[in-house]
């Protein structure tokens, strides 16, 4: 299989606004913003096994940057702090087939529209049928051991993905969770061109 086109079946946009914790002690500062933001698409390999899968790979910038479009139509002018990705494959495919819509090719126009971002994206993914959902991992966009940013954004596809498709997700956050206390680097001390002091 050579070059491919993908085709989006649909693209779906959810999100949240948190005011308190679980248990009731209101924000320390702003709310907390979540969003995702999904494609279902028509898997090319399902049914099949390919002995590469880089057609999906290269194929899957363009996917990037229409994400990163409507990442930023979603989000508005709101700071992003956190993200990441996920897959879900449908019955007829591979756990890898979905790996490979979300490599680092899909992932740096993502990085470019939460305004640049130094931390790798945590990612997860799984087979499932219709109906699925998915917790998708959030971490700082600029270093990995903010531990107020280990968070999750759990979203459901009732649709999706038929045997024949992948579902490709991306969250986002705009801050940490609420009244995080776990210690730690905080966000605001980050900086240097590894995310690091």
């Amino acid at each position: 299989m050579h070059g491919i086109e993908l085709t989006v079946r649909k693209w779906s946009v959810s999100q949240e606004e948190t005011l308190t914790t679980e248990l009731g002690m209101s924000a320390d500062g702003e709310p907390l913003h979540k969003y995702a933001i999904a494609a279902t698409i028509k898997n090319p390999y399902a049914g099949q096994f390919g002995p590469s899968l880089e057609p999906i790979v290269a194929a899957s910038e363009s996917l990037g940057h229409e994400f990163a479009r409507r990442i930023k139509a979603a989000v508005g002018d709101r700071a992003i702090e956190s993200y990441g990705k996920a897959c879900i494959v449908g019955t007829s495919g591979e756990y890898d087939h979905g790996n490979a819509f979300i490599t680092t090719v899909f992932a740096e126009p993502i990085r470019a529209a939460v305004g640049g971002a130094k931390a790798w994206i945590p990612s997860t993914g799984k087979r499932a049928s219709l109906g699925s959902q998915i917790d998708v991992p959030l971490a700082h966009k600029d270093a990995l051991y903010v531990r107020s940013h280990y968070d999750t954004y759990t979203v459901a596809f009732p649709d999706g993905p038929a045997p024949d498709e992948v579902v490709i997700v991306v969250a986002l956050a705009t801050r940490g969770r609420l009244q995080a206390r776990l210690g730690g680097l905080k966000s605001s001390e980050i900086k240097g061109e590894n995310g690091l002091n």
